[in-house]
């Protein structure tokens, strides 16, 4: 049994190549049987995200195949790469990491998964995978299923928006009737903003100093633009503000807040502040039912959950190198003489 992997991933490339031998989804059928044709590959799953593109074959002579898999996908960009290799033990190895997020540019991510069992599945279709494929993909997903429930690989927020998204949960629960209020249209804020919506959020107010810029981010996020010079107008109706602007001196204070907060009740507030030098008066977090969260607190905690996922990728790799060891052993007890034919 002859397995490999050859690929390119974010560890190897930059994103200007790799968007060069991205595959589109439509097309990833057809790409998958022509590399199998030119490679003489028999069995074989093509994988292609945003962050890797990545074939993983079968093959009687996986040197040759691997230099004529690299060739088709070189040809197909129209660009020269340099290519990673797995063979054997560590092509499975390294499935099952990329399954897992051990691979991933954020570690414990678990958007991968799904992206790999989409690439097996369009292989299954096809009839590009026989028995060993087969066997590797689906103990590949036992092991991701097996990572997340005995690990902690995916759990604790890593970034900034994941940050503010587990906080705002802890405040209110069910993020779906909240409101959010983004000051400035710059990249940090709407990154956060679509975090929020991932969860959930519906209601979306975007006020920019540039109104034809509040209008175009709100389109594109499905919002509504709003004056900046009327935004604290809004502060008496949203439940989360967002604050990322260039302003000089704060944006708010105690005495502006304190008449909204007694229109609002008992609601609270929550105030994420990206900006350098802050939008809001650090004082405001002392107030009853405000919470405020600056870019360094927000960026704390995101380092203390990527300290924790680094901790549990250990075990995880202990979970992995437990089920290459078992997929080796179901493969030394297949009868030699037994073909795996290549399917049309």
């Amino acid at each position: 049994m002859n397995i490999f992997c050859l690929g390119l991933s974010h560890h190897t490339a930059g994103v200007s190549l790799r968007e060069r031998f991205a595959v589109e989804e439509g097309k990833l059928g057809e790409a998958l049987s022509a590399l199998r044709e030119e490679a003489a590959l028999q069995e074989a799953v093509l994988l292609s995200t945003c962050n890797r593109v990545e074939v993983y074959g079968l093959a009687s002579d996986p040197d040759a195949a691997a230099l004529a898999c690299a060739d088709f996908l070189q040809r197909s960009a129209g660009i020269e790469a340099e290519f990673y290799r797995r063979e054997q033990a560590e092509g499975a190895r390294h499935l099952f990491r990329v399954v897992c997020g051990l691979d991933s540019m954020v570690v414990g991510e678990t958007e991968i998964l799904g992206q790999v069992k989409d690439a097996y599945a369009a292989a299954l279709a096809t009839g590009a995978t026989g028995s060993t494929l087969n066997r590797l993909f689906q103990q590949a997903f036992r092991v991701a299923k097996q990572a997340r429930s005995e690990t902690g690989i995916t759990r604790g927020a890593v970034s900034v928006g994941s940050v503010a998204v587990e906080l705002a949960e802890k405040i209110f629960g069910d993020l779906t009737a909240c409101r959010v209020l983004l000051l400035g249209a710059g990249e940090a804020g709407a990154r956060v903003a679509r975090s929020l919506q991932s969860r959930g959020v519906r209601g979306l107010i975007i006020a920019n100093r540039t109104f034809d810029r509040a209008a175009e981010l709100a389109a594109e996020l499905g919002g509504m633009a709003l004056h900046f010079d009327r935004w604290q107008s809004a502060l008496t109706d949203v439940d989360i503000v967002i604050s990322s602007t260039a302003a000089r001196g704060h944006l708010l204070s105690a005495a502006e807040l304190l008449p909204v907060l007694a229109l609002r009740g008992d609601r609270p507030l929550f105030l994420v502040d990206l900006a350098v030098p802050r939008d809001f008066d650090p004082s405001l977090n002392e107030m009853e039912g405000v919470f405020l969260h600056d870019i360094d607190s927000l960026q704390a905690m995101a380092q203390r959950g990527m300290a924790a996922r680094g901790r549990e990728a250990e075990r995880c790799e202990k979970l992995i190198d437990a089920q290459v060891q078992e997929f080796f052993e179901w493969a030394l007890q297949r009868p030699s003489s037994a073909p795996v034919a290549a399917r049309s």
